[in-house]
């Protein structure tokens, strides 16, 4: 009898450190807010802005760090929060009404940025 799909991808991810499993999420929120931000590499970066999503993005972003810092090494968390905070800061830039310091998206978590 063959191993089912389920059990398959059941077994590959019980072998995944959870330290990589979070910093894996960590970095699709990153690139997935980036993009949100305008930041994309392509020159359709523009049009890919939605500073809504952005939001979202980055406030789950910075609640999951701010979870997880604690639980994984500073040599995981330290490089997660300088991504989070160029992406507060790219936010803010973006803005065309940027909010006030401490009130940005995941300031909620991180203390005001500037």
């Amino acid at each position: 009898m063959s191993e089912s799909p389920i059990d398959s991808a059941t077994r590959d991810i019980a072998e995944v450190p959870a330290v990589e499993v979070i910093v894996e999420v960590a970095v699709n929120l990153m690139s997935a807010a980036a993009i949100k931000c305008g930041l994309a590499d392509d020159e359709s970066g523009a049009s890919h802005m939605d500073l809504d999503e952005a939001r979202k993005l980055i406030n789950s972003l910075a609640g999951l760090i701010t979870a997880a810092a604690p639980e994984i090494s500073d040599s995981h968390a330290r490089p997660l929060r300088d991504g989070l905070r160029s992406l507060q800061l790219a936010f803010r830039e973006a803005s065309p009404f940027p909010d006030p310091i401490g009130k940005g998206p995941g300031e909620k978590w991180t203390g005001p940025v500037n």
